[in-house]
């Protein structure tokens, strides 16, 4: 790779690091109000008594999450539109708002307005950033550039647990939120100073005509998409079995990474508490410490997401054949978070090892799924599937944060807490292999389109 970006230039691994920073403001913002769920129940934001704020609390990520859904319909048309340099700016100065818009709220209904107005900014993160990599990268390197730029959201993650806690203890809860919101406004700078399309940059003399012609070295889409550049409507893309595919990957499996986000801290809190209850101090951790282990493992699974299937393509496998065995290798690691609430009796640090390899399985399959619409779809269409996929993940997310309100409601009323969380964990751990199976049966091969 190294010698590579000698030879040809490496200024698209420049717009590569500019979506890493976006996607971690992303999940930085995101992550805010997960890490004060404790501190804002204590002051009675999701009401006073203890069980109805497990279910006003699930409001309010409902709230964030059909908002999301309800982004997504449109914000891939508009990024289409638009174009990646606006598109993405406008969305990213929204989010940063939006964020900073949580310190004024005052109840649950503030709260979920605030929620609501983060989601469907934040929905347009994605289909940009999968336009940008489908614009400056050839097929061969996009799942690395991916899993790259979608190791952003573990990044976010990390900061969070590390940081929000303790302006949260020293300034005030407010201050978490308008500090991390902030510093969008800042990328916003970086952004409209950098972006580019690879044909302006040439023009510039920013670009080399050897890296130029190595970005557009798949000669199958140079094709497709010089065949056609009108834009391609949501119902015809609806009748493509490709597209289903992605929904159903996206629908089933983008939920789970929504439950570890909103619930993770408060389940590692819990499981304090309970140890504590028990005289068991030798078994209470730092739990932002531990989140933050949770997701520097997941780190590490989305680079390495990108980084098989490629070795798979240069020892001779097809790119579809290679793509999909990567993914069902990464179905099977979340099975281990079956084991999370029983290991958690044992020691909090076991749950947390198993839930590490789960989410750092979903950030790999996160890699691969997100690559497979520009593998499939021409580049005009991207962000507008990117954007169909990313409402089913909300559809989705929305399903399971209703479900962990009303299931965790029950359990806290019966004082068996952790019940409620062995049951969400099942879901969690077989959800890869059903999507994989699901996918495999709407797309055996992920073939090019190349009717639209």
């Amino acid at each position: 790779m190294e010698k590579l970006n000698e030879q040809i230039g490496r200024y698209r691994w420049r717009i590569c690091a500019l979506v890493f920073f976006a996607t971690t403001i992303n999940y930085l913002d995101r992550n805010v109000l997960g890490l004060l769920k404790t501190t804002l129940s204590d002051i009675g934001m999701f009401g006073e008594d203890e069980a109805n704020q497990e279910l006003y609390y699930s409001y309010v990520v409902m709230a964030f999450q059909i908002a999301y859904a309800l982004g997504m319909l449109g914000v891939g048309r508009l990024i289409d539109k638009l174009g990646t340099k606006r598109g993405y700016g406008i969305a990213l100065f929204g989010w940063s708002l939006a964020a900073i818009g949580h310190a004024f709220a005052r109840s649950t209904f503030g709260f979920g307005f605030w929620r609501a107005a983060l989601g469907v900014t934040e929905a347009g993160n994605f289909p940009a950033a999968n336009k940008t990599i489908a614009i400056w990268f050839p097929k061969k390197e996009r799942a690395l550039a991916t899993g790259i730029y979608n190791s952003g959201t573990n990044i976010g993650a990390i900061v969070a647990p590390l940081t929000v806690p303790y302006i949260a203890a020293s300034m005030g809860w407010e201050w978490a939120f308008i500090l991390t919101g902030a510093i969008g406004l800042i990328w916003l700078l970086f952004w409209f100073q950098s972006y580019k399309s690879p044909e302006e940059k040439l023009a510039e003399n920013k670009l080399t005509q050897a890296e130029y012609d190595y970005i557009h070295s798949d000669k199958d889409e140079v094709a497709a998409e010089a065949a056609s550049t009108e834009k391609v409507s949501w119902f015809r893309l609806l009748g493509y079995r490709q597209t289903w595919a992605f929904f159903f990957g996206k629908f089933l499996t983008d939920p789970i990474w929504w439950f570890f986000l909103f619930w993770l801290p408060a389940f590692l809190e819990g499981e304090n508490a309970r140890h504590m209850a028990e005289g068991q101090q030798h078994m209470v951790i730092e739990w932002p410490v531990a989140v933050a282990v949770v997701y520097i493992v997941s780190t590490f699974g989305s680079i390495l997401g990108g980084w098989l299937p490629k070795r798979f393509i240069n020892s001779g496998m097809d790119a579809n054949k290679a793509r999909k065995t990567a993914m069902f290798i990464y179905a099977l690691f979340p099975l281990c978070v079956l084991f999370a609430s029983t290991l958690g009796e044992i020691n909090t640090w076991l749950a947390v090892a198993t839930i590490s390899i789960a989410t750092a399985a979903h950030q790999a399959w996160s890699a691969n799924i997100f690559t497979t619409v520009s593998d499939m779809f021409p580049k005009k269409a991207v962000a507008s599937v990117t954007g169909i996929g990313g409402m089913a993940g909300a559809f989705g997310g929305i399903l399971i944060a209703w479900a962990a309100g009303l299931l965790l409601k029950h359990f806290t009323q019966l004082g068996q807490l952790e019940k409620g969380y062995a049951i969400l964990f099942v879901v969690c751990g077989i959800a890869y292999l059903v999507a994989w199976v699901v996918m495999h049966l709407f797309a055996p091969k992920f073939k090019k389109i190349t009717d639209l």
